[in-house]
């Protein structure tokens, strides 16, 4: 029996989750961002959260070499910006309203939370290599609607 590799995809995407973009400053000194769905947290004592990346992307070398990240967590505004930096190539962050925080990494205005983390581990899982934070600062807030994705699509959380 052969494994369906295309019907476990479509499996797990009947999983929402949020998105969130993670950010890293490159060898050059550029920000670039990377789009995921993968970013959970790990503990609270001591903050920690991770985040999986493809070992394929374009992006793997200045994530898994970084000293840190910051995740910016979004909102449905921010669907066009989310899917631009969800290809390949697309890492520039020029055009992207942002805001600078102290590790370096910047944030995503308007973001509904940002974490800025120092890379804690890089442990290889499967074709993704799994990347932990140590969380060092975060703000959060209050208004906004989180953006989804599931089945392949975006969409938004129905407000109570």
């Amino acid at each position: 029996m052969s494994f369906d590799s295309r019907a476990f995809r479509q499996a797990l995407g009947s999983f929402p989750t949020g998105v969130a973009v993670i950010t890293a400053v490159s060898p050059k000194l550029h920000p670039v961002g990377i789009t995921v769905n993968s970013f959970t947290s790990v503990s609270l004592e001591p903050p920690m959260v991770l985040w999986c990346l493809d070992r394929g992307s374009d992006r793997y070398d200045v994530f898994t070499n970084s000293s840190g990240f910051t995740i910016s967590v979004l909102g449905t505004a921010h669907e066009e910006v989310s899917s631009r930096l969800a290809k390949q190539g697309s890492h520039s962050l020029d055009g992207i309203e942002l805001v600078e925080t102290e590790l370096g990494p910047p944030a995503l205005a308007d973001s509904l939370a940002f974490f800025e983390c120092a890379r804690e581990a890089a442990y290889e899982g499967g074709d993704h290599a799994i990347l932990l934070g140590r969380v060092l600062r975060f703000a959060r807030r209050e208004a906004g609607t989180p953006l989804v994705y599931f089945r392949g699509r975006y969409g938004a959380l129905a407000q109570s």
